[in-house]
Protein backbone atom coordinates (compact mmCIF):
# COMPACT_ATOMS: atom_id res chain seq x y z
CA UNK A 1 0.00 0.00 0.00
CA UNK A 2 1.47 3.42 -1.25
CA UNK A 3 1.16 5.82 2.32
CA UNK A 4 -0.63 9.26 1.55
CA UNK A 5 0.91 12.76 2.17
CA UNK A 6 0.03 16.26 2.27
CA UNK A 7 2.68 18.93 2.56
CA UNK A 8 2.70 22.07 4.50
CA UNK A 9 4.44 24.79 3.42
CA UNK A 10 4.28 25.18 -0.39
CA UNK A 11 7.85 27.18 -1.00
CA UNK A 12 10.78 26.32 -2.82
CA UNK A 13 11.77 22.75 -0.86
CA UNK A 14 8.31 21.96 -1.15
CA UNK A 15 8.32 21.21 -4.61
CA UNK A 16 11.34 18.91 -4.22
CA UNK A 17 9.74 16.78 -1.66
CA UNK A 18 5.94 16.25 -3.98
CA UNK A 19 8.52 15.16 -6.88
CA UNK A 20 9.59 12.11 -4.29
CA UNK A 21 5.88 11.46 -2.65
CA UNK A 22 4.77 10.62 -6.26
CA UNK A 23 8.03 8.70 -6.37
CA UNK A 24 6.86 6.41 -3.45
CA UNK A 25 3.48 7.38 -2.73
CA UNK A 26 0.10 9.64 -2.85
CA UNK A 27 0.07 13.44 -2.58
CA UNK A 28 -3.28 14.11 -1.58
CA UNK A 29 -3.06 17.29 -0.30
CA UNK A 30 -0.62 20.88 0.20
CA UNK A 31 -0.94 23.69 2.27
CA UNK A 32 -0.28 27.35 2.25
CA UNK A 33 -1.37 30.67 3.50
CA UNK A 34 0.02 31.63 0.31
CA UNK A 35 -3.24 30.91 -1.54
CA UNK A 36 -0.74 31.14 -4.76
CA UNK A 37 1.59 28.95 -3.65
CA UNK A 38 -0.69 26.58 -2.23
CA UNK A 39 -2.91 26.69 -5.67
CA UNK A 40 0.40 26.41 -7.74
CA UNK A 41 1.81 23.09 -5.89
CA UNK A 42 -1.37 21.77 -5.95
CA UNK A 43 -2.37 22.04 -9.87
CA UNK A 44 1.49 20.90 -10.77
CA UNK A 45 1.28 17.39 -8.84
CA UNK A 46 -2.80 17.09 -8.91
CA UNK A 47 -2.91 17.46 -4.98
CA UNK A 48 -6.19 19.32 -2.98
CA UNK A 49 -5.12 22.67 -2.15
CA UNK A 50 -6.21 24.01 1.47
CA UNK A 51 -4.94 27.68 3.21
CA UNK A 52 -4.51 26.52 6.82
CA UNK A 53 -3.53 23.38 8.60
CA UNK A 54 -6.39 23.28 10.53
CA UNK A 55 -8.73 22.82 7.51
CA UNK A 56 -6.07 20.42 5.86
CA UNK A 57 -6.23 17.72 8.76
CA UNK A 58 -9.55 18.37 9.65
CA UNK A 59 -10.58 17.42 5.87
CA UNK A 60 -8.31 15.11 5.11
CA UNK A 61 -8.46 11.80 7.61
CA UNK A 62 -6.93 9.18 5.30
CA UNK A 63 -3.75 10.64 5.46
CA UNK A 64 -0.24 8.80 6.75
CA UNK A 65 1.95 11.35 7.13
CA UNK A 66 2.53 15.20 7.00
CA UNK A 67 5.14 16.20 5.36
CA UNK A 68 6.33 19.87 7.58
CA UNK A 69 8.14 22.50 4.56
CA UNK A 70 7.29 25.97 6.90
CA UNK A 71 9.51 28.17 7.98
CA UNK A 72 11.87 27.04 10.72
CA UNK A 73 10.04 28.78 13.56
CA UNK A 74 6.68 26.88 12.41
CA UNK A 75 8.28 23.69 12.45
CA UNK A 76 6.96 22.47 16.22
CA UNK A 77 3.78 24.05 15.63
CA UNK A 78 2.49 22.41 12.82
CA UNK A 79 4.48 19.02 13.36
CA UNK A 80 2.61 18.73 16.64
CA UNK A 81 -1.10 19.60 15.16
CA UNK A 82 -0.29 16.88 12.76
CA UNK A 83 0.71 14.42 15.43
CA UNK A 84 -2.30 14.99 16.72
CA UNK A 85 -3.93 14.47 14.69
CA UNK A 86 -3.19 11.24 13.92
CA UNK A 87 -0.07 11.35 11.15
CA UNK A 88 3.38 10.65 10.79
CA UNK A 89 5.55 13.59 10.20
CA UNK A 90 8.46 13.66 8.02
CA UNK A 91 10.15 17.20 9.50
CA UNK A 92 12.03 19.65 7.35
CA UNK A 93 15.77 21.06 9.06
CA UNK A 94 16.05 21.83 11.84
CA UNK A 95 13.48 19.99 13.86
CA UNK A 96 13.36 23.58 15.55
CA UNK A 97 14.51 26.27 16.76
CA UNK A 98 14.59 26.14 20.27
CA UNK A 99 15.32 23.06 22.87
CA UNK A 100 11.76 23.28 24.48
CA UNK A 101 9.98 22.99 21.17
CA UNK A 102 11.88 20.25 19.98
CA UNK A 103 10.83 17.99 23.53
CA UNK A 104 7.05 19.51 22.96
CA UNK A 105 7.37 17.79 19.51
CA UNK A 106 8.97 14.45 20.58
CA UNK A 107 6.29 14.24 23.33
CA UNK A 108 3.40 14.85 21.26
CA UNK A 109 4.65 11.76 18.93
CA UNK A 110 5.05 9.56 21.73
CA UNK A 111 1.30 10.48 23.12
CA UNK A 112 -0.04 9.72 19.66
CA UNK A 113 1.81 7.20 19.34
CA UNK A 114 3.19 8.27 15.78
CA UNK A 115 6.72 8.48 14.29
CA UNK A 116 8.15 11.85 13.91
CA UNK A 117 11.47 11.86 11.45
CA UNK A 118 13.93 14.86 10.44
CA UNK A 119 15.24 15.79 7.06
CA UNK A 120 18.78 14.77 7.32
CA UNK A 121 19.69 13.73 3.68
CA UNK A 122 23.56 14.94 3.60
CA UNK A 123 23.74 11.26 5.67
CA UNK A 124 22.87 10.07 2.04
CA UNK A 125 25.93 11.93 0.52
CA UNK A 126 28.23 8.48 -0.47
CA UNK A 127 32.13 9.95 1.09
CA UNK A 128 29.51 10.66 4.57
CA UNK A 129 28.30 7.35 4.59
CA UNK A 130 31.72 5.85 3.49
CA UNK A 131 33.38 8.00 6.69
CA UNK A 132 30.37 6.69 8.92
CA UNK A 133 31.25 3.42 7.93
CA UNK A 134 35.11 3.99 8.85
CA UNK A 135 34.40 5.75 11.87
CA UNK A 136 31.48 2.58 12.85
CA UNK A 137 34.13 -0.18 12.09
CA UNK A 138 37.32 1.49 13.45
CA UNK A 139 39.35 2.36 10.40
CA UNK A 140 40.20 5.24 12.03
CA UNK A 141 40.48 4.13 15.20
CA UNK A 142 39.60 7.23 18.35
CA UNK A 143 39.06 10.39 16.40
CA UNK A 144 41.54 12.86 18.21
CA UNK A 145 40.48 16.12 16.39
CA UNK A 146 38.07 17.28 13.70
CA UNK A 147 37.54 20.75 11.53
CA UNK A 148 34.15 21.83 10.37
CA UNK A 149 33.43 24.47 7.77
CA UNK A 150 31.02 25.89 5.83
CA UNK A 151 31.75 28.59 3.75
CA UNK A 152 28.92 29.78 1.91
CA UNK A 153 27.23 32.64 0.63
CA UNK A 154 23.81 34.56 0.59
CA UNK A 155 23.70 37.43 -1.01
CA UNK A 156 20.89 40.68 0.12
CA UNK A 157 18.36 38.86 -2.17
CA UNK A 158 18.45 35.61 -0.34
CA UNK A 159 16.44 37.57 2.58
CA UNK A 160 14.43 40.28 0.88
CA UNK A 161 10.67 39.82 1.61
CA UNK A 162 11.05 36.61 3.27
CA UNK A 163 11.29 34.97 6.81
CA UNK A 164 14.66 34.17 6.09
CA UNK A 165 16.98 36.49 8.61
CA UNK A 166 14.49 36.70 10.90
CA UNK A 167 15.19 35.95 14.77
CA UNK A 168 11.28 34.24 15.08
CA UNK A 169 11.29 32.18 12.11
CA UNK A 170 14.24 31.73 11.06
CA UNK A 171 16.73 31.48 14.52
CA UNK A 172 19.56 31.52 13.03
CA UNK A 173 22.58 31.01 10.21
CA UNK A 174 23.31 27.48 11.94
CA UNK A 175 19.70 26.28 11.56
CA UNK A 176 19.21 27.62 8.38
CA UNK A 177 22.47 26.73 6.43
CA UNK A 178 24.75 24.36 8.38
CA UNK A 179 22.40 21.95 10.75
CA UNK A 180 23.63 19.76 8.35
CA UNK A 181 27.14 20.15 9.49
CA UNK A 182 26.64 20.23 13.16
CA UNK A 183 24.39 16.91 13.09
CA UNK A 184 26.87 14.94 11.04
CA UNK A 185 29.11 16.06 13.64
CA UNK A 186 27.17 14.46 15.76
CA UNK A 187 26.69 12.06 14.21
CA UNK A 188 30.41 11.10 13.39
CA UNK A 189 31.47 12.14 16.96
CA UNK A 190 28.35 11.84 19.64
CA UNK A 191 27.51 14.49 22.57
CA UNK A 192 29.15 17.74 22.57
CA UNK A 193 30.52 18.30 26.23
CA UNK A 194 31.81 21.86 26.34
CA UNK A 195 31.80 24.80 23.86
CA UNK A 196 33.43 28.48 23.36
CA UNK A 197 32.17 30.29 20.65
CA UNK A 198 32.12 33.49 18.53
CA UNK A 199 29.50 34.95 17.00
CA UNK A 200 29.14 38.15 14.30
CA UNK A 201 26.97 39.82 11.57
CA UNK A 202 29.50 41.56 9.40
CA UNK A 203 27.77 42.03 6.00
CA UNK A 204 24.03 41.43 6.46
CA UNK A 205 22.87 44.75 8.90
CA UNK A 206 19.52 43.78 7.27
CA UNK A 207 18.88 40.76 8.96
CA UNK A 208 18.27 39.82 12.98
CA UNK A 209 21.08 36.97 12.95
CA UNK A 210 24.84 36.41 12.53
CA UNK A 211 26.44 36.18 9.93
CA UNK A 212 29.40 34.56 10.77
CA UNK A 213 30.56 31.92 13.35
CA UNK A 214 33.56 30.24 15.10
CA UNK A 215 32.78 27.07 17.92
CA UNK A 216 35.61 25.62 19.61
CA UNK A 217 34.10 21.92 20.60
CA UNK A 218 35.15 19.59 23.46
CA UNK A 219 33.07 16.06 22.65
CA UNK A 220 32.03 13.68 25.20
CA UNK A 221 34.18 10.93 23.81
CA UNK A 222 37.49 12.98 24.04
CA UNK A 223 37.63 14.76 20.63
CA UNK A 224 38.55 18.61 20.03
CA UNK A 225 38.00 20.54 17.30
CA UNK A 226 36.74 24.06 15.24
CA UNK A 227 33.50 25.07 13.99
CA UNK A 228 33.85 27.69 11.36
CA UNK A 229 31.30 29.06 9.32
CA UNK A 230 29.77 32.13 7.52
CA UNK A 231 27.56 33.24 4.59
CA UNK A 232 30.19 35.83 3.34
CA UNK A 233 32.35 33.83 1.55
CA UNK A 234 32.89 36.41 -1.89
CA UNK A 235 30.18 35.91 -4.77
CA UNK A 236 29.85 32.21 -3.94
CA UNK A 237 30.10 29.25 -2.23
CA UNK A 238 33.46 27.93 -1.65
CA UNK A 239 33.20 24.80 0.76
CA UNK A 240 31.04 22.44 2.78
CA UNK A 241 34.04 20.17 4.66
CA UNK A 242 34.68 17.95 7.82
CA UNK A 243 38.22 16.67 8.10
CA UNK A 244 38.47 13.87 10.81
CA UNK A 245 42.09 13.15 12.58
CA UNK A 246 42.25 9.96 13.89
CA UNK A 247 44.67 7.46 15.50
CA UNK A 248 44.64 5.42 12.45
CA UNK A 249 44.14 7.55 9.21
CA UNK A 250 42.67 11.46 8.31
CA UNK A 251 39.73 12.08 6.03
CA UNK A 252 38.51 15.30 4.33
CA UNK A 253 35.20 14.98 3.22
CA UNK A 254 34.57 18.35 1.33
CA UNK A 255 33.24 20.22 -1.89
CA UNK A 256 31.10 23.30 -1.92
CA UNK A 257 27.96 20.79 -0.26
CA UNK A 258 30.23 17.85 1.15
CA UNK A 259 30.40 15.68 -2.02
CA UNK A 260 33.29 14.70 -2.47
CA UNK A 261 36.64 12.65 -0.57
CA UNK A 262 38.72 15.06 -0.74
CA UNK A 263 41.82 13.65 1.33
CA UNK A 264 42.56 10.45 2.94
CA UNK A 265 45.86 8.87 4.37
CA UNK A 266 44.07 5.45 6.06
CA UNK A 267 46.68 3.03 7.90
CA UNK A 268 44.61 0.07 6.42
CA UNK A 269 44.93 1.61 3.02
CA UNK A 270 42.95 2.86 0.35
CA UNK A 271 39.38 2.70 0.68
CA UNK A 272 37.24 1.74 -2.10
CA UNK A 273 36.21 4.50 -5.22
CA UNK A 274 33.30 6.09 -4.22
CA UNK A 275 29.87 6.40 -6.13
CA UNK A 276 28.99 9.99 -7.76
CA UNK A 277 26.01 11.52 -5.72
CA UNK A 278 23.54 13.85 -6.38
CA UNK A 279 23.71 17.75 -7.60
CA UNK A 280 23.22 20.48 -5.21
CA UNK A 281 19.93 21.63 -5.10
CA UNK A 282 19.22 24.58 -7.38
CA UNK A 283 17.72 27.96 -5.98
CA UNK A 284 18.08 30.09 -8.50
CA UNK A 285 20.68 32.87 -7.84
CA UNK A 286 22.58 30.26 -5.07
CA UNK A 287 22.89 26.69 -4.68
CA UNK A 288 21.81 24.85 -0.90
CA UNK A 289 23.19 21.51 0.19
CA UNK A 290 22.71 17.85 -1.65
CA UNK A 291 19.52 17.31 -3.38
CA UNK A 292 19.08 13.43 -1.79
CA UNK A 293 15.64 13.86 -0.41
CA UNK A 294 14.71 10.44 -2.84
CA UNK A 295 16.87 8.73 -0.70
CA UNK A 296 15.17 10.37 2.35
CA UNK A 297 11.76 9.67 1.31
CA UNK A 298 12.86 5.80 -0.08
CA UNK A 299 14.19 4.88 3.76
CA UNK A 300 10.92 6.89 5.16
CA UNK A 301 8.41 4.58 3.36
CA UNK A 302 11.42 1.37 4.93
CA UNK A 303 10.83 2.91 8.22
CA UNK A 304 6.55 2.93 7.54
CA UNK A 305 6.54 -0.61 6.77
CA UNK A 306 9.53 -1.79 9.78
CA UNK A 307 9.64 -0.98 13.24
CA UNK A 308 12.99 0.31 13.97
CA UNK A 309 14.08 0.67 10.80
CA UNK A 310 16.83 3.11 10.58
CA UNK A 311 16.15 7.21 9.56
CA UNK A 312 17.09 10.25 11.01
CA UNK A 313 14.75 10.14 14.06
CA UNK A 314 13.44 13.19 16.06
CA UNK A 315 16.31 12.09 18.68
CA UNK A 316 18.69 13.05 16.46
CA UNK A 317 16.78 16.02 15.46
CA UNK A 318 16.47 17.40 19.64
CA UNK A 319 20.65 16.90 19.39
CA UNK A 320 21.37 19.27 16.56
CA UNK A 321 19.37 21.59 18.13
CA UNK A 322 20.67 21.03 21.49
CA UNK A 323 24.03 21.59 20.12
CA UNK A 324 23.36 24.77 18.29
CA UNK A 325 21.39 26.33 20.81
CA UNK A 326 24.86 25.71 23.45
CA UNK A 327 26.58 27.38 20.66
CA UNK A 328 24.31 29.90 20.51
CA UNK A 329 23.92 30.58 24.38
CA UNK A 330 27.39 30.60 25.27
CA UNK A 331 27.88 33.50 22.57
CA UNK A 332 25.13 35.59 24.49
CA UNK A 333 23.20 35.18 21.08
CA UNK A 334 20.08 33.11 22.67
Amino acid sequence: MRPVFAIVGCGRIARRHAEQIKRVGTLAAVCDIDITAADELSRAFGARPYYSIESLLASEPGLDVVSICTPNGLHAQHSILALKAGCHVLCEKPLSISVSDAREMIEAAQQSAKMLFVVKQNRFNPPVQVVKQWLTDGTLGRIHSFQVNGFWNRPREYYLQSWKGTRVLDGGTLFTQFSHFVDLLYWFLGEVKSVRSFIRNFEHPFIDIEDTGVAILEMTNGAIGTLNYTVNSFQKNMEGSITLFGEKGTVKIGGQYLNTLEYQNLQSGAGKPIPEGNPANQYGFYQGSMSNHDKVYENLVMALQQPGYELASAHDGLKTVEIICQIYGQAGFH
